[in-house]
Parts: C-alpha cells; structure tokens; sequence
C-alpha cells in the first residue's frame, strides 16, 4: 500500500513540476469565487438577461482558462492572459468580481501562468583556474 502512495506523490510532483500548476490553481479558484457569487434563481438570470448570464461566462471562463494549460502547458501564454483580463471582466459585469476576491486570485493565477516557464537544466559549473 505504501508503495502506490510513494508512486502517486512521484508522478504528482513530476505533473506539478512540469505545468504552471500553482498558477492554474489560483485561476480556477478565482473563477469559482466569480461564480459562487453570481449564483442566482433561473427567474432572475432569465429577467435580467445578459446581466444574469455574465456572471456565469466569466466565471466559467476563468475555471476553463485555468484548467486548459494544465493539460497543454505550451497555450499558458494565451490562456494566462485571457483568464486575466476575464478576470479584470468580472470586476464590471459580476458582483464586483466577486467581491474582489475573485478578480484577485484570477489576476494573480493569469499572471503566475504566463509567467511559468519549465525548468531549465543546470549547467555545469566550470571552476576558473
């Protein structure tokens, strides 16, 4: 039993190591809060109109744009900056884009994407004689 603990903490570490993992994390969360505070009756979204439904396409857009680069880690370019500026969206057309939190944590895990990069390997340190 200890052995498939051991062999699922490895493989996690190598998926974390090789993504923009925690950068991911921060937009997904951030889209969730957007979009718990835009939770509403169907009457109200269907009343309001696009108003009602803004909430839920920025919302669902940042979770989807935290959730693209971790299965392709070469798009965290686009998906980085267009999960941030629906994060900046959500400011506008969602509760204060969730009242703040939301907006924050998705401009936080936009930026922390793009600005991943894998990791390089050393070079070998020559000693100067």
């Amino acid at each position: 039993m200890a052995a498939h603990a051991v062999a699922a903490h490895r493989w996690f570490r190598a998926f974390r190591r090789t993504r923009p993992f925690w950068g991911c994390v921060w937009l997904v969360l951030g889209g969730w809060t957007v979009l718990k505070f835009s939770l509403s009756s169907v009457q109200l979204i269907v009343a309001t109109g696009f108003g009602g439904v803004a909430g839920y396409l920025t919302g669902g857009g940042m979770i989807l744009c935290g959730l693209i680069p971790l299965a392709a880690p070469r798009q965290r370019y686009t998906f980085g900056l267009l999960g941030a500026v629906l994060a900046v969206v959500s400011l506008v057309v969602s509760n204060l884009g969730g009242f703040l939190a939301g907006m924050a944590l998705g401009v936080l895990g936009g930026s922390m994407t793009v600005g991943w990069g894998p990791k390089r390997p050393r070079r070998a340190v020559r000693e100067a004689p």
